[in-house]
């Protein structure tokens, strides 16, 4: 497994997301010995969202306005279905997202947090894939969606659910590893 010491990454997310598409992520980043934070849109815990149900708290490390691409090397977008939803209706935190792109640096999105990259426009173009509901939404901004477990297209990791988790985590800690992509644009 590569080595991400002295790699910071930024997981935005806000109540609602996916419980176990923000754990294993942050997990397997710290395992590889990256500086994760937690970003949302507010100070204070966010709760997850696990079978259907409110789940554990987590503690966010940074504001949206308090955060900045140029403090950090990579991006991760949990999903679930209002996570995504609230966050693409948050102009500073599609600001946030959009500017990883403008600098080129890895993105990681699952299940529906690809449709904050819709919002950031983001995609057109771009190999992509994800929870199979979004699937139009996701064409008609441009993606080239396809059914795959992971998807990497220059720097952008996507995956459908947490059954891909494994390969999510895996090729995110590689992009991340490589650093900047160059075709990786907004």
């Amino acid at each position: 497994m590569e080595n991400l010491k002295r790699k910071k990454v930024a997981i935005l997310a806000t109540n609602g997301f996916e419980e176990s598409e923000l754990r294993e992520p942050m997990n397997a980043l710290k395992d590889a010995n990256a500086d994760v934070h937690i970003v949302s849109e507010k100070q204070g815990q966010i709760k997850s969202w696990a079978n259907n149900n409110w789940s554990n708290e987590y503690t966010v490390d940074k504001t949206i306005s308090e955060a900045s691409q140029e403090n950090y090397d990579a991006l991760v977008l949990p999903g679930g279905v209002m996570n995504p939803d609230t966050l693409r209706q948050n102009e500073e935190g599609i600001r946030f997202v959009k500017s990883f792109f403008t600098n080129k640096k890895p993105v990681g999105a699952i299940c529906h947090a690809p449709q904050i990259l819709a919002e950031a426009d983001v995609i057109r173009g771009r190999k992509i894939t994800s929870y199979n509901s979004i699937k139009r939404d996701l064409v008609n901004a441009g993606a080239k969606w396809e059914d795959s477990e992971v998807v990497v297209d220059e720097g952008l990791v996507t995956s459908r659910n947490p059954n891909d988790l494994p390969a999510f985590n895996k090729k995110l800690v590689e992009e991340i590893y490589e650093g900047k992509h160059e075709m990786q644009t907004a």
